[in-house]
């Protein structure tokens, strides 16, 4: 494994387009080419490419198409998880899903993070911080996760809300940014 993905892996900044992650940016634009041309009925196609693609996939799991995906490999799903068509999952750092999270259309976790110098960017930095969704989360149409967010198991976050910060188990958020608005528990 070369520095820059090892970098990468770590959480630090990396060149972005060093040749290794472009190969592997390539292979996961190549399964989602073909992910995604898949029909509804192609539930077995579905499944061995997703499996191909992803860190880990849990039992049950669908995810519809179509999706878009730096990586594939960074990202994880529990078991029983729905997601929606027109997800994009930027998976520069990891992004764990837990057990039946549901995951409406148009949402966007987004790991990666850019420098505010602007020669560190113009030199093609970037990091990013991971994304954790507990079980049993249930994310509203066209929500956004940003970088480095942790959203507790059993949490509801209402369509269009922008998650900047982490949110605890079991409570209801929306907004952008998203705030708490009530307990669920």
């Amino acid at each position: 494994m070369g520095e820059q993905k090892e970098r990468m892996l770590r959480g630090e900044l990396y060149v972005a387009d060093d040749p290794e992650l472009w190969a592997d940016a390539e292979r996961c634009d190549r399964l989602l080419r073909d992910y995604n041309a898949t029909g509804a009925s192609e539930l077995d196609e579905r499944r061995r490419l997703l499996e191909e693609l992803l860190g880990g996939i849990g039992e049950g799991t669908g995810i519809r198409p179509p999706l878009q995906m730096d990586y594939g490999y960074q990202t994880t799903f529990g078991a029983r998880c729905f997601v929606n068509m027109g997800a994009v999952i930027l998976d520069v750092g990891r992004v764990t899903i837990g057990d039946d999270v549901q995951i409406g259309p148009n949402v966007q976790l987004l790991t990666p993070i850019h420098p505010l110098d602007a020669e560190q960017r113009r030199s093609r930095l970037e990091a990013a911080e991971p994304i954790t969704i507990g079980d049993n989360v249930w994310l509203g149409g066209g929500v956004i996760v940003c970088p480095g967010v942790t959203i507790g198991r059993d949490t509801v976050v209402g369509a269009g809300a922008v998650v900047t910060k982490d949110l605890p188990a079991g409570v209801l958020a929306v907004g952008n940014p998203a705030r708490i608005v009530r307990s669920l528990v």
